[in-house]
């Protein structure tokens, strides 16, 4: 394609190669940080995350809607990973304990401990397929480019900024 006759402003060669790797970068990351949890511990990567914010919540509680806000899935998709969390004992769906209507999931004492087993398998993961491949400027610099992404995103879905 050429930007000859209109008014889009193309990737230059340089940008469309970064855009590339930050896109096939973030899938093989996503895929690989996915693979290990899931040989290591038994938990997909979708699974740890809730466990995350469900353990950084007051309680270690949170309503279903606001939960799926915070890891920017579907309700439905959500509401099937918490049946799937709590049938292995990870979770419980309990009655919102502010105004008895809605449904929260709560962490329970064995989630709290799978997560604590995890945690430290999946930062060093993380560490090794991504911290420590960047030089530290760099990586810094991509934090700053994703805020600025999430700056200018975030209003859509503001529960999903856990920065």
């Amino acid at each position: 394609m050429t930007a000859q006759g209109t008014d889009v402003a193309w990737l230059d060669q340089g940008q469309q190669r970064a855009w590339r790797a930050y896109l096939v970068g973030t899938t093989l990351l996503m895929d690989r940080l996915d693979r290990d949890l899931r040989e290591r511990h038994g938990l997909s990567l979708p699974e740890y995350e809730i466990l995350v914010r469900l353990s950084e919540s007051p309680g270690r509680r949170l309503r279903m809607a606001l939960l799926a806000d915070s890891v920017s899935h579907s309700r439905s998709r959500v509401t099937h990973t918490i049946t799937r969390m709590s049938a292995a004992g990870l979770v419980t769906r309990e009655t919102c304990l502010s105004d008895g209507r809605g449904v929260e999931a709560v962490l329970t004492d064995r989630g709290y401990e799978v997560l604590r087993e995890a945690a430290p398998a999946h930062v060093s993961a993380v560490r090794r397929w991504l911290v420590d491949l960047a030089d530290p400027d760099d990586f810094m610099a991509v934090g700053r480019v994703f805020d600025a992404v999430s700056d200018s995103l975030v209003d859509v879905n503001p529960a999903a900024d856990i920065r």
